[in-house]
């Protein structure tokens, strides 16, 4: 029998096929016989291309923060690279919310991981932050965002106007789940701008003064911040 013109797997094949089964049934899920078989191929194909499960978790977990933008930091105030670079995160997570918790435990020794790492840090040190508060923020930013995508607060309500009949300022609260994303989206919004105003006000203590931000426009987030 011929063999086949192309390879059955690829890291990439291997690494999506990961991401999806995770997307869809949880971390647990994963394991390389489960993959495998999603795959059409027995395990120990998956072994030619990453020596162990965590191997996998790492590919994956770099090619979710390789959907992160980074950019603003070499063309944008340090306060509206963080604010873009922000949003763009959070898209990349929400999108993939059951990593989350692996993606939680730091960049590891994944390539994208440490870039955005290097690119974040490197922005607020040449916008004048000291080094250890470039780190701090860094590691805030993480918390805050990954928190953020972790879950759903309006999902957490249950669409049941009974369940609030005894707590008088809940009396829409039923309605949340039904505007989930304007909910969620406008909270991380609101505190993502609050997170920035206040470092603002730490910069001018221990740095100096702040220009006024450019009037360019910046592209669009998810939801409008009215």
């Amino acid at each position: 029998m011929p063999r086949p013109r192309q390879a059955l797997l690829s890291r990439q094949r291997i690494v999506e096929a990961a991401a999806a089964l995770i997307d869809a049934e949880g971390l647990t899920a994963l394991s390389t016989r489960r993959l495998a078989t999603e795959l059409g191929v027995r395990g120990p194909s998956l072994y030619n291309h990453f020596a162990t499960k965590d191997e996998i978790l790492d590919a994956v977990a770099d090619a979710i923060t390789a959907e992160v933008d980074v950019s603003y930091f070499a063309s944008h105030d340090w306060r509206d690279a963080l604010r873009l670079w922000g949003h763009s995160y959070r898209r990349a997570l929400a999108a993939h919310s059951n990593i989350v918790p692996y993606l939680a435990q730091g960049p590891g020794r994944r390539p994208a991981a440490l870039a955005m790492a290097d690119a974040v840090y490197g922005g607020l040190v040449r916008a004048g932050w000291p080094p250890a508060r470039a780190t701090h923020i860094g590691a805030l930013m993480r918390y805050f965002v990954a928190g953020s995508a972790l879950g759903s607060f309006a999902r957490g309500f249950v669409e049941d106007p009974r369940l609030y009949a005894a707590h008088p300022h809940l009396g829409q609260a039923h309605r949340l789940a039904e505007h989930q994303r304007s909910v969620d989206e406008g909270a991380f919004a609101l505190g993502l701008d609050a997170l920035i105003d206040g470092l603002a006000r730490t910069y001018e203590r221990i740095v100096g003064p702040l220009p006024p931000l450019p009037e360019t426009p910046l592209p669009e987030t998810p939801l409008s911040e009215s």
